[in-house]
């Protein structure tokens, strides 16, 4: 029995590629090592979003090479494409792929087996044309499955390093998401995540049908009884967009919209599309159309240069616009941005005093937001079972446990919640 195993760093782009690589080599008779078996083939698909990141991804290649002697250790991705200068030197790695040739890694596998010499494939992502379409039927774990519908960015936003190591923004044929979206529902799946590298760009390159229309023929699929979007910028918050989601239940009703700062001259130095007035609008557009809709967000904190004022003019911003949540990260210098090279850089005390306070301000909001669903019957998506207790999320992605049997995973399940456990909600079952 061959046994492969796959580490996925970083995002849900990476997770959806991870999955799918891992179902090219069970079709080729590999079986996922469980636990501590040795496995003879390791795919580590590698992250590189700040040099943090990079690091990790370092370390996990040579942990997995330590713990898996004789193994094929093949590492692919976005540090791959970026740092394989640095990865071919590293003893025991057989295989290197960026963020391209993915379909070909068990080719380069069986190559391997036969010569002995490691395989480096590395495109220059300047030059990437076509989207690299991979397969998906099953997701390991999940009941909420992750369909990649884009890949690459064009914003060069000025601390990341992301179109560098994706490329310029690339579309998936429509014939192929629907194909594999009516895969998922044969299979199962009531969940469908889309996502990509800047998923809502979905269709800047293919000219007469673009992200909205996308929507409009996932929602017709039978058997996908929820559409969630990963991300969407605000500026692709379109008035039909908006139409979409309160017409049609299937599309859920949290949006994820990132805003990194409430402050006009951080977004600036950030090189960001948009000003916080524009953000405004679009959340004021959103709440107009659907009163009860979550949004949660992405911040930055001690971006160069940031001041005081400017922090509290992000922290009044967002506690203003009330938004329901959260994601808080600390700037981390990624070589090869512009940012990197900024002057003023914020001393790493402040920006962990900055993040806590974002912290706390992003759970008083989201407290805030639930505790109006006590008392209320919700839907809930039971994604996995722990000490009697069935656990899942709403369709405005709040996390309910309730006690229940292990045979409605994958149910969804109508819930009456009955009180607020810090961020989590507890309920009971209750009948159709």
């Amino acid at each position: 029995m061959k046994l492969v195993k796959i580490v996925s760093l970083g995002c849900k782009v990476n997770q959806y590629e991870s999955e799918a690589v891992l179902e090219q080599f069970k079709e080729q008779g590999y079986v996922l090592a469980k636990n501590e078996e040795i496995a003879d083939v390791v795919i580590i698909n590698t992250c590189s979003v700040t040099s943090v990141a990079d690091s990790k991804s370092r370390q996990r290649i040579n942990r997995e090479i330590k713990e898996n002697p004789g193994a094929i250790v093949c590492a692919m991705g976005c540090y791959s494409q970026v740092g394989y200068e640095v990865l071919r030197k590293i003893p025991g790695l057989s295989i290197i792929v960026g963020t391209d040739k993915r379909n070909k890694i068990y080719e380069y596998v069986l190559e391997y087996q036969k010569n002995k010499t490691q395989i480096v494939d590395i495109a220059n992502s300047r030059e990437y044309q076509a989207f690299e379409n991979q397969k998906l039927s099953f997701y390991t774990d999940n009941v909420r499955v992750y369909l990649k519908i884009e890949d690459g960015c064009n914003n060069f936003c000025s601390y990341c390093i992301v179109p560098y190591t994706r490329g310029r923004v690339r579309s998936r044929k429509k014939e192929d998401v629907l194909e594999e979206a009516q895969r998922f529902a044969k299979n199962g799946y009531k969940e469908l995540v889309l996502t990509g590298i800047h998923t809502a760009a979905y269709g800047q390159d293919l000219g007469d049908y673009n992200f909205d229309d996308l929507l409009e023929d996932l929602i017709k699929i039978k058997g996908i009884e929820r559409i969630r979007i990963s991300s969407i910028e605000d500026s692709e918050i379109t008035d039909r967009f908006v139409q979409l989601i309160k017409e049609h239940k299937t599309i859920v009703n949290h949006i994820h919209i990132p805003l990194q700062s409430g402050c006009d001259t951080v977004l600036k130095r950030m090189n960001r599309k948009y000003n916080t007035e524009y953000f405004a609008a679009s959340i004021k557009k959103l709440r107009e159309v659907i009163p009860d809709i979550a949004i949660t967000t992405d911040v930055i904190v001690g971006f160069p240069g940031e001041t005081e004022e400017e922090f509290n003019t992000t922290y009044k911003f967002i506690k203003d616009l009330n938004l329901t949540q959260l994601h808080v990260f600390p700037y981390s210098i990624r070589q090869g941005t512009l940012a990197a090279k900024m002057p003023n850089q914020v001393a790493p005390q402040i920006k962990k005093e900055r993040v806590k306070k974002l912290i706390s301000l992003s759970d008083s909001l989201f407290q805030n937001y639930i505790k109006n669903y006590i008392g209320e019957v919700v839907e809930v998506l039971v994604e996995s079972e722990r000490e009697g207790y069935l656990i899942g999320h709403t369709t405005n992605y709040l996390k309910v446990a309730f006690k229940g049997d292990a045979s409605l995973i994958n149910q969804i399940v109508p819930v009456k919640i009955e009180k607020m456990e810090g961020l989590l909600l507890e309920g009971i079952k209750v009948s159709n």
